[in-house]
């Protein structure tokens, strides 16, 4: 069921908080959860079915082997714990994979379907593990834990969190009871992600897909077709895997649940290590404070730090897909991330102040750092390598300059979205600020100094947010996917 759908806007949302609010009102708020959590159950197995006891097996098998590291902090049975779930992991997701790329054994034929939701679920239950071997996860019972993993609004594709951010929300009197001012804000975030899917990210993108698809055939692309399809692409994802964390955000805030945030406005970053503190920061946390600092981060010296970047962001490529492009995309990051800090380092020994930024260097680092972003997009989008190098040599002007229409009109409405991106408010500077003391990463907006850019709940903002709806569900002729489902 995609939250895109008629389906889930105007039958399963519905039904599911009015029967949440309905048991919390009457002061039952442990069947509140217990009927969350059954909903939720019932939504991931509306995809398929016969994947519910994965599902099922990987809640009951991550709680008790947490109660055990509770009781007992033996570190064998934690890396037994982590390697369970990415043996998991490794199965549905990369052993076609592995099978295709090692020729060499007697397997042939091998097609797994990947689970959905499999990549985010594996990296939270494994957060949850590490966690409470340190002694940082707050008390639960089996109940409240199946509610922190299965909770819909983010079970398919995050954002990434953690049982420290999402158990104590249960404790708070308000859970369960309906709050009018959540329930509007829940609804307004959810609208405008909505609103980036079906009208941003797929108009944009049935212009990225023919350019791609048409790289991919071996057809010679000109500059204008190759830049259309890169900058369609590059606005595509952003608006698409956006949208899904404001629709994932906006929910869960209509329950009365905070979210970490999980972009930022990257393409405003000025350079590509604040790229990452914007873009998908809940993977970006993740990787970080499991994979880098566990792997000595930099306090081993310029090398081991640099050889750190590269594993974890290889890491990140393959986490994204089962495809040498992804770990191609990986690899350009991690050569970008080197070079940030390499640059940062040799401005730092001859005494410049790193704080300290101007006009011209914020924009020309904006530039650049767009710039690489979008030529790793050619990877992490094309089907194979001669694909990404058709491309690349067509956005270098090998080809000629020129276009067909359909690309040329991807061309014009790519760099108004990009735009957008650019100079517009984000989501949360429209909304505002939401405060929880248990986020690790806080939903914070920026936008104090400039408050008339703060939604209200009042008539204008009303009618606002009720035609962006109104044109999101007539848009809704052919229900499309969200590319991170895919990983």
């Amino acid at each position: 069921m995609l939250f895109n759908s008629h389906e889930f806007l105007f039958l399963f949302l519905p039904a599911t908080a009015a029967m949440f609010f309905l048991l919390g009102g009457f002061g039952r708020r442990q069947f509140s959860i217990v009927w969350l959590v059954a909903a939720s159950v019932f939504f991931y197995g509306y995809w398929n079915v016969s994947y519910v006891p994965l599902l099922l097996f990987s809640v009951v098998f991550n709680y008790f082997l947490g109660e055990a590291l509770d009781a007992d902090k033996k570190k064998w049975m934690l890396v037994g714990g982590i390697l369970v779930n990415l043996g998991l992991l490794a199965y549905f997701k990369y052993a076609t994979f592995i099978v295709e790329n090692l020729r060499f054994l007697p397997i042939s034929d091998l097609h797994v379907v990947l689970p959905i939701g499999i990549s985010f679920l594996t990296f939270e239950q494994i957060a949850y593990l590490i966690d409470t071997y340190r002694g940082q996860t707050p008390p639960r019972d089996f109940v409240r834990y199946c509610w922190f993993i299965t909770l819909f609004p983010r079970l398919i594709a995050g954002p990434i969190v953690r049982a420290r951010e999402i158990l104590p929300q249960y404790g708070k009197r308000s859970f369960g009871s309906f709050n009018t001012t959540w329930f509007a804000t829940g609804v307004t975030v959810f609208v405008i992600g909505l609103f980036k899917k079906v009208i941003c990210a797929d108009h944009v993108g049935s212009y990225a897909t023919h350019v791609f698809q048409t790289a991919e055939g071996g057809t010679a692309i000109t500059f204008f077709e190759a830049w259309g399809g890169a900058l369609a692409f590059t606005c595509q994802i952003y608006f698409d895997f956006s949208g899904y964390s404001d629709m994932a955000i906006g929910i869960a805030r209509m329950f009365g649940i905070v979210l970490p945030l999980n972009f930022d406005s990257p393409y405003k970053a000025c350079n590509i290590i604040e790229f990452w503190r914007r873009w998908h920061m809940t993977l970006s946390r993740f990787l970080r404070d499991y994979l880098y600092i566990s792997l000595g981060g930099d306090r081993k010296g310029k090398v081991r730090r640099y050889l750190n970047l590269m594993i974890t962001m290889l890491v990140a490529g393959l986490w994204h897909g089962a495809g040498w492009t992804f770990v191609a995309w990986g690899a350009l990051h991690g050569l970008y991330l080197c070079i940030n800090h390499a640059w940062r380092s040799a401005r730092a020994r001859f005494g410049h102040d790193l704080t300290r930024t101007t006009w011209w260097g914020r924009g020309s680092g904006r530039f650049a750092t767009l710039g690489a972003v979008v030529v790793a997009w050619i990877f992490f989008r094309a089907s194979s390598f001669s694909g990404a190098l058709n491309m690349l040599t067509g956005m270098a002007g090998m080809n000629g300059l020129g276009g067909t229409s359909t690309s040329l009109m991807g061309y014009f409405i790519a760099p108004i979205l990009l735009l957008v991106c650019l100079v517009a408010p984000n989501t949360q500077e429209l909304v505002g600020q939401v405060e929880d003391e248990s986020l690790d990463q806080p939903n914070h907006v920026k936008s104090e100094d400039k408050p008339w850019l703060l939604w209200q709940p009042n008539l204008s903002w009303s009618i606002v947010i009720g035609l962006m709806f109104y044109l999101a569900v007539v848009s809704l002729t052919e229900e499309t996917e969200f590319i991170y489902f895919r990983f």
